[in-house]
């Protein structure tokens, strides 16, 4: 293949310029120039570019849209998408922009049905390539008037696909040598040719075979077609009735295009029965305005030609529609009107689609921060229900205050407490720091368990989703995450930090201060704790009177220094720091899970479903 600069030889003996006029496949056709589409009045520019204005918007925003979550159907549905967006390019936009220009005619069908053997009848001279082997055509070949070629030159539509400038060089050279060599790796290209034989004003493409054995050829075609103003769509006598070419044919019904279907090699003791299945069945679907053609089954020439007589009906029709600028002009309003409503639908569903997606990211998001918020409530009733109070932490504070002797005996004497402190604790008592420690321990693995829970919780209700499975893949989060623990004992001193810091706040007038220094700030301290962890439900037996002990003896140690409604407020304000430490906490964990949904889904379902309806309004009005 060489570039657009140099022509590829496409065997002819004489230039365009040579061809007599009866080669012709047009003859007399009118200029593009004659008329506008439909020979009537263009639209304002005004209304022209407010269309393009809304087309340009769906197109951005359906590229922008990319369903990452794996929900069912959403394969098909960004295939849809992908589909969309190509047509916005390489047809709804180009064709919009430009009313005038010329129709392009894509020539498809199934694998050896005859589009390329069909093509070339058309023209009256081998152009593109034919023959038995498959796929014979790789490129796509777009062939034109002369005077037409700076539509096709630049990248007004099909704009993804290079152009290769090709000439036809030879009339005699057979067709299964005619056109470009396969070269799969120039797929993605666009052999523009131009020829006399083709008439201004409408161009034929020669598309790869739709249920071709190759990935690239299908999806090329199909992108092809997508692009057409007028498909002449080939199949055969014994292949009609195909599942691939219907669902193409369905496609053309929904985009209410013009259709010419061509019923190749057809037996003649066949011909009225298989033609008349066919009109029925393509009456079925919404296409019984089709034009159809039957092309005989005959022997090729030495040049592997058809007959002329074997394509004259639809050589007429298509000189017909040449010749007739109006007619031109209806084909295109008509299919980019029928486009343009398909498209409508089209994002229609894409806006379900966004909303599945938006759903199914909530659902999964809430899931995680219920988890979590349920673990907060879960260490958060730990705190409250005196459960902290046993074991290491009782015995600490018991060894701090004193013996149970003292508990028995604390009922009786709690009138004279204030005057006993300084007697009771003279000397040097067991630190209390050990109650500090015994406390962090106990509450830090409460939080541990409690994180891991709701770390199990949420991975197992994410997999119980496929958006969920797919997001966490094979990573395992169903424990906490490395160095959280670390951070839970970091955030239980620093909360016990606080609590002293409240003690001293609320201690800053000289007498109660010289009372708290004579006792100790970590006494106090420690006392606050137990304070705040002193409710006693769920506790039985002899705990029940211990940890009683214990919170009357925090409570009226505390009173004794700074009065009953002291007491209160600071247990409430310590304990609304401490859920505050423990919903940041747990909420760290919970990124671990919503930070695998921060993506940008796109555009939200009410855009798209906004430009579905201007969609409709644009081809209501047209």
């Amino acid at each position: 293949m060489t570039s657009s600069n140099e022509p590829v030889p496409f065997s002819r003996d004489a230039s365009p310029a040579d061809a007599p006029p009866g080669d012709a496949l047009f003859p007399n056709s009118a200029s593009p120039a004659d008329a506008l589409p439909g020979g009537r009045k263009q639209s304002s520019p005004g209304q022209a570019a407010e269309a393009v204005a809304v087309l340009e918007d769906v197109h951005r925003d359906l590229a922008a849209l990319s369903l990452p979550l794996a929900l069912p159907g959403v394969e098909e549905a960004r295939l849809d998408i992908r589909k969309s967006v190509a047509q916005l390019e390489d047809y709804i936009l180009p064709r919009y922009r430009s009313l005038d220009a010329p129709l392009l005619a894509v020539v498809g069908g199934s694998t050896g049905a005859g589009k390329s053997t069909l093509v070339n009848a058309l023209v009256g001279h081998p152009v593109t390539r034919a023959g038995a082997i498959r796929p014979t055509t790789r490129q796509p070949i777009l062939l034109h008037h002369p005077a037409d070629a700076a539509w096709f030159e630049d990248q007004r539509v099909l704009p993804h696909l290079s152009r290769i400038r090709g000439a036809v060089v030879s009339t005699r050279i057979p067709a299964n040598q005619a056109g470009p060599a396969p070269d799969p790796a120039s797929i993605p290209s666009l052999v523009l040719v131009g020829d006399t034989a083709v008439p201004a004003g409408i161009a034929l493409l020669d598309a790869p075979d739709v249920d071709s054995v190759s990935d690239e050829n299908r999806r090329l075609a199909g992108q092809l077609l997508a692009a057409a103003d007028l498909w002449v769509f080939v199949t055969t006598a014994n292949r009609y009735a195909d599942a691939v070419p219907w669902k193409l044919l369905l496609d053309a019904a929904a985009r209410d295009i013009m259709v010419a279907v061509v019923l190749d090699r057809v037996p003649a003791a066949a011909e009225e029965e298989v033609s008349a299945d066919l009109r029925a069945m393509l009456a079925r679907e919404g296409l019984g305005e089709a034009e159809l053609f039957i092309v005989p089954e005959v022997v090729l020439d030495a040049l592997g030609m058809l007959p002329a007589a074997a394509v004259e009906p639809l050589k007429t029709w298509l000189t017909g529609l040449a010749a007739d600028a109006a007619a031109r002009g209806d084909i295109a309003r008509r299919t980019l009107n029928g486009t343009v409503r398909a498209l409508g639908q089209r994002v229609l569903s894409a806006a379900d689609a966004a909303g599945g997606q938006k759903r199914a990211a909530g659902l999964l998001a809430a899931d995680a921060r219920s988890a979590y918020q349920d673990a907060v409530a879960r260490i958060l009733n730990a705190t409250k229900d005196g459960a902290l109070l046993r074991g290491e932490v009782l015995a600490r504070w018991q060894d701090f205050v004193g013996t149970g002797e003292f508990f028995r005996n604390v009922e009786q004497n709690i009138g004279r407490l204030r005057d006993r402190m300084g007697a009771f604790f003279r000397g040097e008592p067991p630190p209390a720091v050990k109650v500090e420690t015994a406390i962090e321990t106990g509450l830090q693995a409460v939080i541990l368990d409690e994180a891991a829970n709701a770390a199990e919780d949420t991975d197992q209700r994410w997999r119980s989703h496929p958006a969920g499975r797919q997001l966490l893949g094979t990573d395992d989060l169903s424990g906490t995450a490395p160095g959280f623990a670390d951070d839970v004992a970091a955030e239980i001193r620093a909360w016990q930090g606080s609590l002293m810091e409240l003690i001293r706040t609320e201690g800053q007038d000289k007498r109660t201060q010289a009372r708290w220094l004579s006792f100790g700030i970590n006494g106090l301290g420690a006392a606050l704790m137990i304070v705040v962890f002193s409710m006693t439900a769920g506790l039985t037996g002899l705990e029940i009177g211990l940890a009683g002990g214990t919170a009357v003896v925090g409570q009226r140690l505390l009173e004794a220094f700074f009065g009953e409604d002291a007491v209160r407020r600071l247990a409430q304000t310590a304990r609304e720091d401490l859920h505050a430490r423990c919903q940041k906490l747990l909420q760290g964990e919970q990124e671990r899970f919503l930070e695998r949904l921060d993506f940008d889904e796109g555009p939200s379902a009410e855009v798209l479903a906004g430009h579905a309806r201007s969609l409709a309004r644009l081809a209501d009005a047209a």
